[in-house]
């Protein structure tokens, strides 16, 4: 009875149907799909009613009508029409022709068909050519910007995707040929922060990689003018502005490593005058008021990577030379601030650290003898010219900037120490009533008594007012320091106290069933301090930092070996391993000069102490700047500590923070890749790459992807008879977003650096082209480019090898992912899928677009 009623309102359905009552056929349609089972009766009944959608334009339930309707019978050709049709209408041009292409080739005579297929290649490829067309786009951006009508939010998403567009080549060179700089800078005029943020996000994308274009945008935009949005006291704009300078700077200087060739080169024939003009603007920023103490940090950054030479082996050091010149006094002036003083320039904690480091730098870029000398002179004139009866204030100065420069240059300083009346000055101020000058100068004395021949001077004179302020002060930081100042025969006294202080000895593990069996045995069991819980451990490691305790232990690490014995020297190193275990703290540490001072407690004394010592190094070169925490040349002697943690009989926790900490350095240069690699660390890296543990196969797995940069690791995937390239392939492989992104990114600078190990990635393992599938499809984008990238290194590499990619779903994958509206988030994605189908189309393999 029920498949009877269903046909009865089928023919009912086709009734209203050529009445053109389009909703009463759809209501009967679906009335008799309730009662059928019959799999036939139900493909016709989704057809038909697939056809009422589309006379009542509901293209979406049309289309999932006639999807059922191809479920049941796959060769349905009016399910697959009219499946297309909705499709169309949709806008899924590339879904409707594929159903149109299965009829044409089913029913190849058919005009109607023929005819779609024609019509909808034609609207595809125009579809592509405008979503690929730069042009479009930049017009559509600057028509936004232009009209003072649209509202504020439309504007500001428009200025955002200038910087989508600003990073693209073609998009760069657009904005600039219409007058982009011109309306870039109106925005900055604006004032509005988000606005001004974006058109500097713009002209950085802008600048890179392109001389010709950096050189007019400096000009255009002023470098005063960038200088003044530098020392604003916003945080992230002074960070991109810092960018944009530094984009310049390398564009300018050629260390972008890109050619410059043609016409760009025939435009800028000399950028020196330019280069100079800009290390002059940020040399007046260290001395201005004006200045924000983020924008200054910012300034002794740029001037920190910049001027000093990356590779003594060349021989122009004139821009160190210049700055000596020209700008010494002023960084000597950012040294010798006293924050407590109304005088002071606005400062971040990092300030006088950044200043001293860039002294350090300087003074190790010198080549000979009479640069040298002339550095000293001009301290010397500076730090005399400062020391005056009547003010108090300069004479803090300058011995505050003599301490300055201990934490630098540690010869220069102690060359200092000589000049007449310096150390007589420090001894002075500590019987001045004056909290902050008793505060410089004990810290000054301090750096001064790391020497015999000085702390004998100190004791001779200053001891007996230096107990008077331990008696008398109530400030922690002054006491602290008189205490490890007044008598150096106490270092291993001081150094026990504060590792009793933070808890830092061997603590054993407890076993409950044994401290049961003691007790019932009677036998005297010693139980935990409350003092030594967490809580107030950490409590007194705060108050420890607050009050200074890494400069003096600083100072305790630079006593003549006379008198540090390598038990002290385990001590420090177990003090500063329980100060580096907040995260947080780890910036204070390096600020106050604890990742220089790690080192010599990491290479010299117990294999305890040598141990722990390296463990802090880790904890600090795994979160912090190593151009900051360890400046100059100190950086490549942390390699070796670091390396002798991913000893096996080392425990976990001191592997996985060893492999961050050598992930990090590894990021810096190839130059710290090739000293990891000379201290045989890969082995043990490719060996962690195995570990069963997640956190410590991601580490190691990170690790290598900086470390194949580097041409001797290169060498070692390229040689026959190892698995190094499959283990990474399969990595590709993992369920972990952190692994696969780390494994992708090596394999793409592998298969970048070489075309073998591209030919050899698809013979390690058959299950290579589907972990290439999954990295192109994945949901995370920075894991997705990367697997794009190893797309475009295979496409590249051999025709052959590009044919097979192309046969498989590659190609569906990488038109679908090309076809994406770029934005602010997948653009770089969107631009690699493109840059891969230009090299199918480049091949051949598929046609290209008109």
């Amino acid at each position: 009875m029920a498949e009877a009623e269903a046909a009865q309102l089928k023919e009912e359905g086709n009734r209203h149907f050529q009445l053109q009552d389009y909703k009463a056929a759809t209501k009967s349609y679906s009335q008799a799909l309730k009662l059928t089972k019959d799999k036939d009766l139900q493909a016709i009944l989704y057809r038909n009613r697939a056809a009422c959608g589309l006379k009542t334009e509901s293209y979406a339930q049309a289309a999932s009508d006639a999807s059922r309707a191809i479920d049941i019978n796959s060769s349905d050709i009016k399910a697959l029409y009219r499946r297309c049709q909705a499709l169309e209408h949709l806008g899924k041009l590339d879904q409707a022709f594929k159903d149109v292409q299965r009829c044409a080739t089913l029913e190849p005579r058919n005009q109607n068909f023929q005819e779609t297929l024609r019509r909808l290649n034609t609207s595809i490829q125009e579809k592509l050519r405008v979503q690929f067309s730069t042009d479009s786009r930049v017009q559509k951006m600057f028509e936004i910007l232009l009209d003072e009508n649209s509202e504020a939010d439309k504007r500001e998403k428009a200025a955002n995707n200038l910087i989508v567009l600003g990073r693209e080549e073609a998009g760069a060179e657009k904005i600039f040929q219409n007058n982009g700089v011109f309306l870039l800078l109106q925005l900055l005029d604006t004032k509005r922060p988000e606005l001004v943020l974006a058109a500097v996000r713009t002209l950085s994308g802008m600048c890179s990689g392109h001389r010709a274009r950096a050189t007019v945008i400096l000009h255009a935009v002023r470098i005063d003018r960038i200088c003044s949005l530098l020392a604003v006291e916003n945080e992230e704009m002074s960070l991109a502005v810092c960018n944009l300078l530094q984009v310049i700077i390398d564009s300018l200087s050629g260390e972008d490593k890109r050619e410059h060739r043609g016409k760009e080169e025939a435009l800028v024939l000399d950028t020196k005058k330019d280069l100079k003009q800009i290390t002059s603007h940020l040399l007046d920023m260290l001395v201005s008021k004006k200045v924000s103490g983020q924008g200054r940090d910012q300034a002794l950054n740029l001037l920190n990577k910049n001027v000093p030479r990356k590779d003594l082996a060349i021989h122009d050091n004139s821009r160190t030379i210049y700055v000596v010149d020209n700008g010494l006094r002023k960084i000597l002036k950012v040294v010798g601030q006293v924050p407590d003083l109304s005088s002071c320039l606005p400062l971040t904690d990092n300030t006088c650290m950044l200043a001293s480091i860039l002294i350090n730098k300087l003074y190790d870029d010198l080549r000979c003898d009479p640069e040298r000398d002339h550095f000293r002179k001009i301290c010397e004139e500076y730090i005399t010219g400062k020391f005056d009866p009547q003010d108090m204030d300069k004479n803090l100065n300058a011995i505050q900037t003599v301490s300055g420069i201990l934490q630098g240059p540690f010869d220069l300083g102690n060359q200092l120490l000589g000049l007449k009346g310096v150390m007589e000055m420090m001894v002075a101020l500590c019987g001045s009533e004056r909290e902050v000058d008793q505060l410089v100068a004990v810290e000054a004395l301090i750096h001064a008594s790391t020497k015999l021949s000085r702390a004998t001077f100190i004791i001779t004179n200053g001891v007996s007012m230096l107990k008077q302020i331990y008696k008398t002060t109530k400030n922690e930081k002054i006491k602290i320091r008189t205490l490890v100042t007044s008598d150096k025969t106490i270092l291993y006294s001081v150094a026990t106290t504060l590792v009793n202080c933070t808890n830092s000895y061997d603590v054993k593990e407890v076993i409950p069933e044994l401290v049961q069996l003691a007790k019932f045995s009677k036998q005297h069991v010693p139980e935990e301090h409350p003092k030594d819980k967490k809580d107030f451990i950490d409590m007194r490691v705060k108050r420890l930092l607050k009050a200074g305790v890494i400069s003096v232990l600083a100072c305790m690490v630079k006593a003549d070996s006379a008198i540090l014995t390598d038990q002290t020297k385990e001590l420090l190193a177990r003090v500063f391993l329980a100060l580096c275990d907040n995260p947080k703290d780890r910036g204070t540490i390096v600020a106050q000069g604890g990742g220089k001072a790690l080192i010599p407690l990491a290479l010299e004394g117990t294999d305890v102490g040598k141990v722990k010592a390296a463990h802090a190094l880790a904890k600090i070169a795994a979160v912090s700047n190593p151009d900051i925490a360890f400046p100059g040349e100190r950086v490549y002697e942390v390699v070796r500590p670091l390396v002798s943690l991913l000893d096996t009989q080392r425990d976990g926790i001191q592997n996985y923070e060893a492999l961050l900490g050598l992930t990090n350095l590894s990021g810096r240069s190839d130059k710290l890749r090739q000293k990891i690699f000379k201290e045989r660390a890969l082995p043990d890296i490719e060996n962690y790459m195995f570990e069963n543990h997640d956190q410590l196969r991601q580490a190691a797995t990170e690790c290598m992807c900086n470390m194949v940069v580097n041409k001797e690791v290169q060498e070692r995937f390229l040689a026959d008879g190892n698995d190094r390239l499959k283990l990474v392939v399969l990595l590709c492989g993992e369920d972990d977003d952190k692994v696969q992104n780390a494994a992708a990114g090596a394999l793409a600078m592998l298969t970048a650096a070489h075309k073998k190990l591209c030919l050899k990635m698809t013979q390690v393992t058959s299950q290579w082209l589907e972990i290439l599938q999954r990295l192109c499809l994945h949901d995370r984008l920075s894991v997705q480019h990367r697997g794009l990238v190893i797309a475009y290194n295979l496409l590249a590499a051999d025709a052959e090898l590009a044919k097979k990619l192309v046969e498989s779903e590659m190609l569906e994958i990488l038109t679908v992912v090309g076809k994406q509206e770029p934005n602010e988030k997948n653009t770089e994605v969107v631009q690699t899928a493109r840059e891969c189908l230009i090299k199918c189309i480049d091949y051949g393999y598929i046609k290209p677009v008109s």
